[in-house]
């Protein structure tokens, strides 16, 4: 009975990750990005630190979530989940070379829930921004960026 038993968990465990692996690769062909238009945190941060070359740091989503902490000179210019947000992060954006460099992120919650990330993008995209990139923070910005020591600014 107890050999059927770790059989039948062990087979669920099996289920359950190829569940959980199909349904990302689901997420990100859904994703308007692909992979050469993103970065991962740790990348990201070697190259604020050793950066040449400017980037423009976006961030995307909820304005007490940028007050309460984002990343060393990120700029707001609302959030892009909402029609008001859309607005002012398109007249911002009108202002800018299409050739601008910019990373924008959220990281207000697991980035496949994420209300903001996608509609920032298609809107940079559409306006003609041809150097988007995405940070990929997969939980929040607490955990996939703050908690890991990388630099990050309060207030505003």
């Amino acid at each position: 009975m107890r050999s059927q038993f770790t059989l039948v968990a062990g087979v669920l465990l099996f289920l359950a990750a190829v569940l959980s692996l199909s349904s990302r690769a689901a997420r990100s062909e859904s994703d308007p990005w692909g992979s050469a238009n993103t970065v991962r945190p740790e990348e990201f941060a070697k190259e604020l630190a050793s950066s040449k070359n400017p980037t423009t740091v976006l961030f995307v989503g909820f304005r007490r979530l940028y007050a309460a902490g984002h990343i060393h000179g990120a700029q707001f210019h609302g959030a892009a989940g909402s029609e008001e947000g859309l607005k002012e992060l398109n007249a911002w954006a009108a202002k800018l070379p299409r050739s601008t460099s910019l990373v924008i992120y959220c990281g207000c919650c697991p980035m496949e829930h994420c209300p903001n990330i996608r509609p920032a993008y298609l809107a940079l995209h559409q306006l003609g921004f041809t150097k988007v990139r995405v940070l990929l923070l997969e939980n929040t910005f607490e955990t996939d960026w703050a908690d890991k020591g990388y630099p990050c600014d309060k207030g505003a």
